[in-house]
């Protein structure tokens, strides 16, 4: 494997490789995952706000998201030395082996994906207006503050002392729980459980679920920061989890409802998926079937049963999955992460640290400081632009109201 200085060619390759695979979950696979399950008069609504919100996030990144996130700074937010990218070039810098521009790519992809798994819950009546201003301003209040804190040296990693392979509550938590909120603020869609509101195409959103899975391994793998054994490990894991999870949901919508759908399949690999996410790299294969087998279970409870009892409409399940798959394997890993697997964990087996009291610490801070980041930025943005279309734009449909192009024409 060629070497120049600290660079690894292989773990550049490899890096360059995971995060193009993550921009492949966001366009066209989350785009297709939710563009799917929306009715027909809102699916481009759905590229238009993941396209608008990459380019959001790419911008905020360059300026001063990514110093924000891994430049030294206090517990919570990192400084201003690498704003607008200064001394982000082709030498080491976060990680001993991969150049940090590779880095910083990396990690922008993470910083698109997340608040785009948030329109799912809003799906269908949310201005595009008040995407953009909302999407920005979350990333500032949450995302960023998380990255550090997580990843960047901060609160969570070090005083806490949680741990998080690859974003169970810097991505899945903080996006779900948010999601919820920003449902709950803006009101059910028109006709909630009074009028069919069917997937108009779930083969659209099996497609986008294999593409999800696919990008993954970017996703999980790739946050080894090295074509490693640690690297191998967590692909390894999830694909167990991704596979499993589907099985699990399959099988529990067959016991409960008759039937196994394939709707069912697509969300419980995405919750094995996300179950696995912050532990990909700490845990065993073995233990890797029981974050399959809950990140199926579990969520499914939540979208068949939670929803219902409290009344909320989260349109495309994103609390249900992310939020409460991602609460499940934050918490599992505390349990099941193992010093053998990762000298990281071990490092703290050493230490005495109670892993699981420290993640269940994270679960906590995570929740609470995503629910109220939501509700104030989201009464910010209902002030300035407001949140939600007129009725009569909703009746008709996001794609031609807001975008004057419709999706299919027959």
């Amino acid at each position: 494997m060629a070497k120049k200085g600290g660079i690894d060619s292989g773990d550049n390759a490899w890096m360059l490789t995971s995060s193009a695979l993550v921009i492949f979950m966001s366009l066209p696979g989350l785009a297709l995952f939710y563009g799917g399950i929306v009715r027909k008069k809102n699916v481009l609504s759905v590229f238009a706000q993941i396209f608008a919100i990459a380019g959001i996030a790419a911008i905020s990144w360059w300026a001063v998201g990514f110093s924000l996130a891994f430049s030294e700074g206090n517990a919570f937010l990192g400084g201003l030395k690498n704003a607008f990218f200064a001394g982000v070039d082709g030498e080491p810098g976060t990680l001993p082996t991969v150049s940090q521009n590779i880095f910083a790519m990396f990690q922008l992809t993470f910083a698109i994906i997340t608040p785009a798994l948030i329109i799912g819950a809003v799906a269908e009546r949310m201005k595009f207006a008040a995407v953009l201003l909302f999407v920005t301003l979350w990333l500032f209040a949450v995302y960023f503050p998380f990255a550090h804190m997580v990843w960047g040296g901060g609160f969570l990693a070090t005083q806490i002392k949680a741990i998080d392979f690859a974003g169970g509550t810097v991505v899945h938590m903080t996006s779900g729980y948010s999601a919820l909120v920003l449902a709950i603020i803006l009101g059910k869609r028109n006709g909630h459980n009074k009028e069919p509101m069917a997937p108009h195409s779930v083969v659209l959103t099996a497609v986008g679920t294999g593409m999800l899975w696919v990008g993954w391994y970017g996703f999980n793998a790739g946050s080894a920061g090295a074509a490693d054994g640690i690297a191998g490990n967590a692909f390894a894991t999830t694909t167990f989890a991704a596979a499993i999870g589907g099985l699990t949901w399959g099988f529990a919508e067959w016991v409960f409802k008759g039937r196994p759908s394939v709707l069912g399949f697509s969300s419980g690999v995405i919750g094995g998926l996300v179950a696995i996410t912050p532990a990909a790299g700490f845990v065993t294969v073995g233990s890797s079937i029981v974050f399959g087998v809950l990140g199926g279970l579990v969520p499914f409870i939540a979208v068949a049963y939670l929803k219902k009892i409290f009344g909320y409409d989260d349109a495309l399940d994103t609390f249900g999955v992310h939020g409460v798959g991602g609460t499940v394997g934050a918490v599992l890993t505390g349990v099941f992460a193992d010093g053998k697997v990762n000298g990281l964990v071990a490092g703290l087996e050493a230490e005495g640290v109670n892993l699981l009291a420290e993640q269940l610490k994270a679960v906590a801070v995570t929740a609470v400081w995503s629910i109220v980041a939501t509700v104030i930025i989201a009464y910010i943005v209902k002030g300035l632009v407001g949140l939600r279309v007129a009725p009569e734009v909703e009746s008709a449909g996001l794609d031609t109201a807001e975008h004057g192009e419709e999706g299919y024409i027959l």
